[in-house]
This record gives C-alpha cells, sequence and structure tokens, in this order.
C-alpha cells in the first residue's frame, strides 16, 4: 500500500487549514497514494480556549470533516484524518479530539476519541493541561481499510503501551498515531517511543504530525514517522510542511510477529505488594 503522511503546520483558521490539507490532499493523489493521512488536530491549533470556541463546530456541521469526506471520494482514496478539534454536547463545554477513517466512497467508517489527555510540567515555562480543554474517550477502536486492520491512536496515548498491545492482538497490523508533540520531548521521546510500540506490537506505526511554530505560545516537533514492525525508521519528514508518501507492505507484520511472537506470550501476574 502506498501511504501518504501530510506534515502540517495548521494555524487558528479553519478554512485556511482546510485550504492547505486539501491542497497537499491533490499532490499526495498525484503520487499515488492508496491512503493519505493528517496529523492531530487538523483543523485548527488556536493561540486561546476563547478563540478555539468562536472557531471549533460540532462533527454535524464541521466544514472540514465534510470536505475531505468530498476529497476522499473524488480521488478514491482512504483517508485518516488524524484528528479535528470539534463542539461536543457536554454541559461543561469540553472539545472532542476525534480521529476518523474515511472511505473512498467518502463514508466514516470508524471514530476514534483520544483516550489519554497531555496534562504535562514539561519544564517551569512548558506546561499543558488538556483535560481542561478536552474531554477524554474511553474505548480503543480497530478499523478495516481494504485488507489491513488499523489501530486508531492520537499523540500522548503513545505513552501507554497496553493501548497498543490491545489493538494489536485485537488484529491491527498497522497502528495510527498523529500527533501534534512538543518540541522538548518530540526531541527527547518521539522516535524511541514509536519504534519501541512497533517491535512491541509487530505492527506498522505510521504516524504523521505537526510542525514548527502555530502561533505565540504553540510550536509542535514534526518529524511525522513511519516505522516497520521490526522497529526500523523507514521514513522521518524532518520539520518541512508538506507530504511525504511511502510504499509498505502488510505482510512484514506477519513476518515480525512469526520470528517473535512474543503478542501470544502474555501472561496476567499478580501486581507488586
Amino acid at each position: 500500500m502506498r501511504l501518504s503522511l501530510l506534515q502540517m503546520n495548521s494555524g487558528g483558521d479553519p478554512a485556511r487549514n482546510l485550504s492547505d490539507t486539501l491542497s497537499l490532499i491533490g499532490a499526495a493523489v498525484r503520487d499515488g497514494a492508496e491512503m493519505i493521512l493528517t496529523p492531530e488536530v487538523t483543523n485548527c491549533i488556536a493561540e486561546n480556549r476563547k478563540a478555539q470556541a468562536a472557531a471549533l463546530k460540532h462533527e454535524r456541521d464541521d466544514e472540514t470533516l465534510a470536505r475531505l469526506r468530498q476529497a476522499a471520494r473524488a480521488a478514491g482514496v482512504w483517508l485518516l484524518p488524524g484528528s479535528l478539534a470539534l463542539k461536543t454536547d457536554d454541559a461543561d463545554g469540553r472539545f472532542a479530539n476525534r480521529s476518523f477513517l474515511i472511505s473512498p466512497e467518502g463514508e466514516i467508517v470508524a471514530r476514534y476519541d483520544k483516550v489519554h489527555m497531555f496534562d504535562v510540567e514539561i519544564s517551569e515555562t512548558e506546561s499543558y493541561r488538556e483535560s481542561r480543554h478536552y474531554r477524554p474517550g474511553n474505548r480503543a477502536v480497530l478499523a478495516r481499510a481494504g485488507d489491513i486492520s488499523i489501530g486508531m491512536t492520537i499523540c500522548y496515548d503513545l505513552r501507554f503501551p497496553g493501548l497498543y498491545a490491545d489493538l494489536a492482538r485485537a488484529g491491527a497490523t498497522l497502528i495510527t498515531v498523529p500527533s501534534a508533540f512538543s518540541p522538548v520531548s518530540g526531541a527527547a521521546h518521539w522516535e524511541v517511543l514509536l519504534r519501541a510500540r512497533a517491535i512491541e506490537t509487530g505492527a506498522f506505526v505510521v504516524a504523521p504530525a505537526q510542525t514548527g511554530q502555530h502561533n505565540a505560545r504553540r510550536k509542535t516537533y514534526g518529524h511525522s514517522m513511519v516505522v516497520d514492525p521490526w522497529g526500523k525508521v523507514l521514513l522521518d519528514a524532518g520539520t518541512e510542511p508538506g507530504v511525504y508518501t511511502i510504499d509498505i507492505d502488510p505482510k512484514e507484520s506477519e513476518i515480525a510477529r512469526r520470528r517473535i511472537p512474543a503478542l501470544n506470550h502474555h501472561r496476567d501476574f499478580l501486581p507488586p505488594a
């Protein structure tokens, strides 16, 4: 399968981000992509909650999602919008951070709401409280794109290997990790975590990422990556926005799992006293 990862520098204006996304999708189609993947919060990285609340829509009203469905149908490709920030009907007003899988017919075949919230203190000057603005999801999602079983995750989920093991044991041979990683933690942890998740699961790990300076308060690491089931980095996009296309062979997952069938060796055990 030929994959195209879109590395983006989304800002606070969903209309402008949509225009950029559609342009990159067009380039990916010209590259012969069969599946196109976009980063976390493709539609909006706003400077503050007030601006975000003014910009975002509910899923049923979201122009970005509607146009991406049209684009997938027009090109006849699988499209994974890594995530869209969307309003919800929750009483506390928190948003959803939601990934989609869209078929070549333009149908939504799967939705995944990010489970793990990025509530961290990276340094004295850099902290995040994602749970203040987003409500967490509560279920893992496995989807099919043709002959490929896809486990859907988002960004900070990467630090929770149990989710990845569960997806792999359920049949995932490709796991998506659309992200908007912090530059500090990205430089220290991004590649090693992606490689570890691939090695542990024997699955391809595909991680389209946001990159660069988004506004005065937000910068992301870039380095969209594809890692094969043996832990080899097949693609590292660096820090420039653009389209990064690669061919993968899904059968490599079966080969890796046959060589080291660790997923079959899991045993339940008592916790430490």
